[in-house]
C-alpha cells in the first residue's frame, strides 16, 4: 500500500506577519505541507522554478505584479500548480478572470484558521479525485467538493457585520487602539472588543503591544498590520 503525498503548498505573501501565519496555518492541516514563502512574485518563481508545487496561496496584491497576472505568467511558462487567491478585494470581475487562471477557491482577509482549513480540506478532495468519471453525477461531485455548503463560521459569539466594522475602525486608526477605545468607536463592550481583536491576531492582521501608563497594569494596544 503506497502513502499518499502530502500536497506541496507555496506561500504569496508580501506581509510577512501574515506569510507566517498562513505557512503555519497549512502546516496544522493534515496532508498539507508548506514547501515554502514568497513575498513577491518574482521571489515566487524562482522557488517554482527548483521546488515541486501543487498549490499556491497567493496573496493578489504582490508589490511587483498583481495575483492574477502573475497566475497568468505561470499558466504561459508551463507551470500548472492550482492557485487558492488570497485577498481583501472584492470585486466580481477579479473572481470571474481568476476561474480561467486556475484559481480554484478565494479566501477574504482577514480569515480564520477554520476558513482556510475548509478551503484546503475541499481542495484535497478536488485533488484526490483521479481517473475517468462514470457520469455526469461523478463530475458534479467532484466540482462541488471546492464550494462550500455556507460561509465558514467564525468562533463562537462573532459576527461578520461586526468583524467588518472592527476591521475598518482599527484600519483607519494609524496610531492603533485599545480594547476600550474600540469598543467606544464600535459601539460593543470592551470584552466583546477585545474578542474581536485577538481574532484579528490570530488571523495576521493585527499586532498587539503593552501600552504603559503611570501607574497600574500595562493596557494592550492594537494596530492594524500594514502591507510594507
Amino acid at each position: 500500500m503506497t502513502t499518499q503525498q502530502p500536497i506541496r503548498v507555496l506561500v504569496v505573501e508580501d506581509d510577512p506577519v501574515a506569510a507566517d501565519a498562513h505557512v503555519m496555518y497549512v502546516g496544522r492541516v493534515p496532508g498539507f505541507v508548506a514547501v515554502g514563502k514568497a513575498h513577491t512574485g518574482a521571489e515566487a518563481r524562482r522557488l517554482l522554478d527548483r521546488t515541486p508545487v501543487d498549490l499556491l496561496l497567493l496573496d493578489l496584491h504582490l508589490p511587483d505584479v498583481h495575483g492574477l497576472q502573475f497566475a497568468r505568467s505561470l499558466r504561459a511558462a508551463g507551470h500548472h500548480a492550482d492557485v487558492i487567491a488570497v485577498t481583501s478585494a472584492r470585486d466580481l470581475t477579479v473572481v470571474r478572470e481568476g476561474v480561467s487562471l486556475g484559481v480554484v477557491q478565494y479566501v477574504l482577509k482577514p480569515f480564520t484558521f477554520a476558513t482556510l482549513r475548509d478551503r484546503l480540506v475541499r481542495y484535497a478532495e478536488f485533488h484526490a479525485a483521479v481517473g475517468e468519471a462514470s457520469g455526469q453525477d461523478e463530475v458534479d461531485r467532484a466540482l462541488a467538493s471546492l464550494r462550500a455548503p455556507s460561509p465558514a463560521a467564525l468562533p463562537k459569539g462573532l459576527s461578520a457585520p461586526t468583524l467588518e466594522r472592527v476591521t475598518v475602525a482599527l484600519r483607519d486608526c494609524g496610531e492603533g487602539l485599545t480594547a476600550a477605545g474600540l469598543a467606544e468607536a464600535v459601539g460593543i463592550s470592551r470584552i466583546t472588543a477585545r474578542r474581536y481583536l485577538e481574532h484579528l491576531v490570530d488571523a495576521g492582521r493585527a499586532a498587539r503591544n503593552p501600552q504603559y501608563g503611570t501607574v497600574g497594569r500595562p493596557e494592550l494596544q492594537y494596530r492594524w498590520v500594514t502591507k510594507q
